[in-house]
């Protein structure tokens, strides 16, 4: 795990920075298990700022809400930089922002952090329901979570950590202008376990699982907003002329939705998992993300997030990719 004290000092020097306009990172909530992210414009505002494996949040959905806003009258674009903190995942999703032309590699000074992986807030509530008191989260050297609260529990890591993170193919930062901690070595390959299994069901199977989920959809999009590959000006659902999809809540419009939004991050996805951490109604939306990853692989040898002068899967050709489709 990071050490906290470096990263505030390289957080403060990077704030301190003319060309820098603030940093996104992570700071302890108001209560429980709760980590908020924090903008810091000076080296005041620094301290405090944490790495644990509360810290899921993918930060990098802030600089394309924040700084891509429409500017006021008589308002001029402010140019500096602003600074992050990333994961692995998270880097991969600057990395393909970058790669769309959504950002230039020049905007941004990227703290990286190797991650062993971030717990499920959602496991975790189960396993402490109404913990409203502060409570400490560490790792131990043997794979236990340490979680003091009113008295110290040591809880099997993999009993909380988040799902995506357990295959896990880039623990270290693809891209970072200062990296706090040692880079991690043993790390998985990704094996599609999660897709395969679904896959070995029989269509009548699949369709009804896949029934049950979105029906259970009720259209509030924070997918949509807790993603950082979400970025359109305007969304498809958002639209009236053409309408793509209607806005009542029922089976067929919340089916289009989720498969509209799951083509629409085909080669684009980085496996943060942010879309089905902030689903309220758990809709596994990470099965869907990852079969197309599989596909994607499969077809084209392409992963998505990695280097940030190559061109993005759909926006480039290549005589040797399959044609089968053609007729």
């Amino acid at each position: 795990m990071a050490d906290n004290r470096n990263l505030i000092n390289a957080a403060k020097e990077i704030v301190s920075r003319e060309d820098v306009k603030y940093i996104i990172g992570y700071k302890r909530g108001t209560y429980g298990f709760q980590i908020m992210p924090a903008f810091a414009y000076n080296s005041k505002d620094v301290e405090g700022f944490i790495f644990s494996p509360l810290c899921a949040k993918n930060l990098t959905v802030y600089p394309m809400l924040e700084e891509k806003l429409p500017l006021k009258r008589g308002e001029e674009e402010d140019k500096r930089k602003v600074g992050i903190v990333v994961k692995g995942c998270d880097s991969r999703a600057i990395a393909q922002i970058i790669q769309e032309k959504g950002l230039k590699r020049e905007d941004v000074v990227l703290i990286g952090i190797p991650c062993r992986g971030v717990i499920d807030s959602k496991k975790l509530e189960k396993m402490f329901p109404k913990q409203t008191e502060l409570a400490d989260l560490e790792e131990d050297e043997e794979g236990n979570y340490i979680i003091t609260t009113n008295k110290t529990h040591k809880v099997p890591k993999t009993e909380l950590i988040s799902d995506v993170c357990r295959s896990c193919e880039y623990p270290n930062p693809v891209i970072y202008d200062v990296l706090i901690g040692e880079k991690i070595e043993d790390f998985k390959i990704e094996n599609f376990e999660r897709v395969e299994n679904l896959e070995n069901k029989s269509l009548e199977e699949r369709w009804k699982y896949w029934e049950n989920h979105f029906e259970k959809c009720i259209r509030c999009y924070a997918c949509r907003e807790a993603c950082p590959l979400c970025y359109c000006k305007e969304c498809m659902v958002d639209l009236l002329e053409p309408q793509w999809v209607r806005r009542s809540v029922d089976l067929s419009e919340n089916t289009a939705w989720n498969v509209m939004r799951a083509f629409h991050l085909a080669g684009r996805c980085i496996s943060c998992g942010e879309c089905e951490r902030a689903c309220p109604v758990n809709i596994p939306l990470m099965e869907l993300n990852k079969f197309i990853e599989k596909e994607v692989k499969e077809m084209f040898d392409y992963t998505s997030g990695i280097d940030t002068e190559e061109k993005p899967l759909l926006g480039m050709f290549k005589p040797d990719d399959p044609e089968d489709f053609v007729l």
